[in-house]
């Protein structure tokens, strides 16, 4: 049996318009310029308060935009946002083989566990582990140590899906094969270079490097 590990946003959902109008409001109400939907795609996937201190420029605003980033999100942000076209047919098939499968997310966990469940994937997933709001475990190298541990499974038999680099990486520093996708925010050039051992352009692909 193989153990699966989805990120969240860009891999099983697309959620552009939740963050990025979220960061936009936090950024607005902090009297710091604003970039446009498009030019804040780069934020989507990596931890957001790194993120958030590029666009501030000092740890004092990125902490103030987190918090007014979350004003929005929490409540509105959380639902900008869209299941892939078919990704629960995937799931339904991976299910069908009897694979463990877990959702792996940097966003916070109270936020995350909402998500799968507003969009009705919670039935696929044994357990949302995600990040906790002051920060621990937003580093998807910790978050992956940690899921390990706590589900008591051997690295070597499980498998990280997601569409950026830090997901990649997570996966090959925990011994866990790494497995790239295309249709989220994450370039080609971007998941070979941090060492992903697949990469799949549909999510449907996923299956013939899923199986037991």
């Amino acid at each position: 049996m193989v153990t699966i590990f989805f990120d969240l946003d860009g891999t099983l959902t697309n959620p552009k318009p939740g963050i990025t109008r979220s960061i936009q409001y936090a950024l607005e109400r902090l009297g710091v310029p604003v970039p446009n939907e498009d030019e804040l795609t780069w934020c989507i996937g990596p931890p957001l308060l790194a993120s958030l201190r590029k666009l501030t420029g000092t740890d004092e605003l990125a902490d103030r935009a987190l918090l007014l980033y979350r004003e929005r999100f929490s409540d509105i942000g959380l639902f900008e946002n869209e299941a892939y076209s078919g990704i629960a047919d995937t799931l339904t098939s991976l299910a069908a083989t009897g694979q463990r499968m877990f959702v792996a997310t940097s966003k916070p966990a109270v936020y995350a566990t909402r998500i799968v469940d507003h969009f009705g994937l919670k039935p696929y997933f044994e357990r949302v582990f995600g990040s906790e709001l002051d920060g621990t475990r937003v580093d998807k190298r910790d978050l992956l140590r940690y899921a390990i541990e706590e589900i008591k499974i051997n690295p070597a038999g499980a498998i990280m899906i997601g569409d950026r680099s830090h997901d990649v990486v997570g996966a090959r520093s925990n011994g866990m094969t790494a497995i790239g996708v295309l249709y989220g925010y994450g370039s080609e050039a971007e998941l070979r270079d941090a060492g992903a051992h697949h990469i799949c352009a549909a999510h449907p692909e996923l299956l013939g490097h899923c199986a037991a």
